[in-house]
C-alpha cells in the first residue's frame, strides 16, 4: 500500500489557515497528517491570538530541542493557570520531563543510571518470556484486542518490574496512567481533570506506602529501580517529593508511548501489506522497522516549550514567555528531512526522527522502549504473519498521544 499525495494547494491552504491548536476536532485527533501537510507548507509557525505558537518544521524543532537556555521546558508559568493549585500541577511540575537543569540534570542522571545497556539486557529473557506467554494466550482464544491483550499489557509489567510493584498490586496502573496523561490535553473537559487529579493522589497514595515498605527492606539497586531512585547516584539524591512524582513519571513515559508503539507498529504493518512482508521474509530489518514505526505513527505527538528571552523562529520574532507547542508528528512527516515522507518504508535510511525528542531532553527510556517495540512486534509477527484486523479500530481519541483504544483482531 502507498499514499499518494495529490497537489491540493488551496485546500491544504484552508487547512493551515483554520487550524486552531486550542479547538482540535475528533476529525483531527483521528487523522491530523493532512493539516501537518498544510501547516508544513503554509504555514509552519502557526500563531494564535492568544500569542502562543505551533511549530511544525523538523529543522525548527531541532533547533528548540538543542537550546535549552532561551527554549525552557519548566511548565510552572504555563500549568498554574490549567491546573491551579492541584495534584496534577505538582506532579507535573516535578517530573523530570517538564524541569529544566539543574532540576532535570540531577533526575536523569539517577534514572538513566538505572537504564543502563547492561541492566536493559539483563530485562531482555523476562520481556521475552512475557511476550510469549501473552502470544500463547491469544493463539488460544483467536479473536482478541491487540491493546488489551498484548500492547498495553507489555509495559505496564516491565515498568512494573523495574519498580518491583507487586503482581497483585499492578490492576490500577494502566487507568492511572491514562488518566493523568489525558489530562495533558491541549484543552481539558471538567472530567478529564477530575480523573487526572483523582489518578495523581491514588498513585501517589499507592507509592508512599510502597516506598515505606522498601526502606524497611531495601531492594538491590542493581535491578529495582525504585531502591536506586531511593538511594541516589552517590552525587544525586531526590526528595520525597520529586521520588514520588518521578515515579509515576517513570510508569506513565514509560507505559503510554509504548503501547503506542506496539499498537501503531501492528496497525501499520495490516495497513502496509507489502512492507509486512518484507518484515515476514526478513525478520532481521525489525530494528528499523520499529524506527519507521516511531517515525511513520509517533506515539507522542506534541511538545511544549516557553521562551526565556527575544529569539527568532522560522523567521518569525517572539518574544520571551511566548508559549510554543513543538508537532513532532508533522516534524516526523517533514519532506525536506524525510524524502516520499508520507511513505512507510521499514528500511528506510536515514531515519532521525524526533518520536524520542532530542538533544538533552532525548527519552530517558528510549532503548528499552525500543527493546520492547521489536521484541513484541517480532515475536508477534513470527508467529502470526497473516493476522487480520476483525472491526474497526477505535483511537485514542487524543491529539497529543496518538495511538488506539482498541484493535481488534484475528490471529488463526
Amino acid at each position: 500500500m502507498s499514499v499518494a499525495v495529490a497537489d491540493t494547494s488551496d485546500i491544504d491552504k484552508s487547512l493551515a489557515d483554520d487550524f486552531d491548536q486550542w479547538a482540535m476536532t475528533k476529525a483531527f485527533a483521528d487523522d491530523p497528517y493532512p493539516t501537518y501537510r498544510a501547516l508544513l507548507k503554509h504555514a509552519p509557525i502557526k500563531r494564535s491570538d492568544d500569542g502562543s505558537c505551533f511549530v511544525s518544521r523538523y529543522a525548527d524543532l531541532v533547533t528548540i530541542y538543542r537550546d535549552t537556555k532561551r527554549f525552557s521546558s519548566d511548565k510552572k508559568v504555563e500549568f498554574k493557570p490549567k491546573y491551579g493549585d492541584s495534584p496534577l500541577y505538582t506532579h507535573h511540575t516535578t517530573s523530570l520531563v517538564f524541569n529544566d537543569p539543574p532540576l532535570h540534570t540531577r533526575v536523569r542522571s539517577i534514572i538513566v543510571g538505572a537504564l543502563t545497556p547492561k541492566a536493559i539486557a539483563r530485562m531482555e529473557p523476562d520481556l521475552i518470556r512475557l511476550v510469549d506467554d501473552l502470544i500463547d494466550a491469544m493463539a488460544e482464544k483467536g479473536t482478541v484486542d491487540l491493546i488489551e491483550d498484548f500492547a498495553s499489557a507489555i509495559p505496564i509489567e516491565v515498568i512494573g518490574n523495574l519498580l518491583q510493584v507487586p503482581h497483585e498490586d499492578r490492576g490500577p496502573l494502566r487507568e492511572w496512567s491514562l488518566s493523568i496523561l489525558g489530562a495533558l490535553e491541549p484543552v481539558l473537559t471538567p472530567e478529564q481533570e477530575k480523573r487526572g487529579n483523582d489518578a495523581v493522589v491514588e498513585f501517589q497514595d499507592y507509592l508512599e506506602g510502597l516506598i515505606a515498605d522498601r526502606r524497611k527492606t531495601p531492594g538491590d539497586p542493581a535491578t529495582d529501580v525504585l531502591t536506586r531512585l531511593m538511594q541516589g547516584d552517590g552525587k544525586a539524591h531526590l526528595t520525597p517529593v520529586e521520588l514520588v512524582q518521578n515515579c509515576i513519571f517513570l510508569l506513565n513515559a514509560g507505559h503510554e508511548t509504548t503501547t503506542n508503539l506496539i499498537g501503531n507498529g501492528l496497525y501499520l504493518l495490516h495497513e502496509w501489506p507489502g512492507e509486512r512482508q518484507r518484515l515476514v521474509d526478513e525478520p532481521d530489518l525489525i530494528a528499523p522497522a520499529v524506527e519507521e514505526f516511531l517515525r511513520f505513527e509517533s506515539s507522542n505527538q506534541l511538545g511544549n516549550r516557553i521562551t526565556t528571552q527575544e529569539v527568532e523562529v522560522c523567521g518569525e520574532t517572539l518574544p520571551a514567555g511566548t508559549q510554543i507547542t513543538l508537532c513532532i508528528g508533522a516534524a516526523n512527516r517533514d519532506p525536506a528531512q524525510f524524502p516520499d515522507a508520507d511513505r512507510m518504508d521499514i528500511t528506510r535510511t536515514p531515519n532521525k526522527h524526533l518520536a524520542f525528542a532530542w538533544g538533552p531532553h532525548l527519552c530517558a527510556g528510549h532503548a528499552l522502549a525500543r527493546l520492547e517495540g521489536r521484541t513484541a512486534i517480532g515475536r508477534f509477527l513470527k508467529r502470526f504473519p497473516d493476522f487480520a484486523l476483525d472491526g474497526a479500530p477505535v483511537r485514542g481519541g487524543r491529539v497529543r498521544f496518538r495511538g488506539f483504544a482498541e484493535l481488534p483482531a484475528t490471529v488463526g
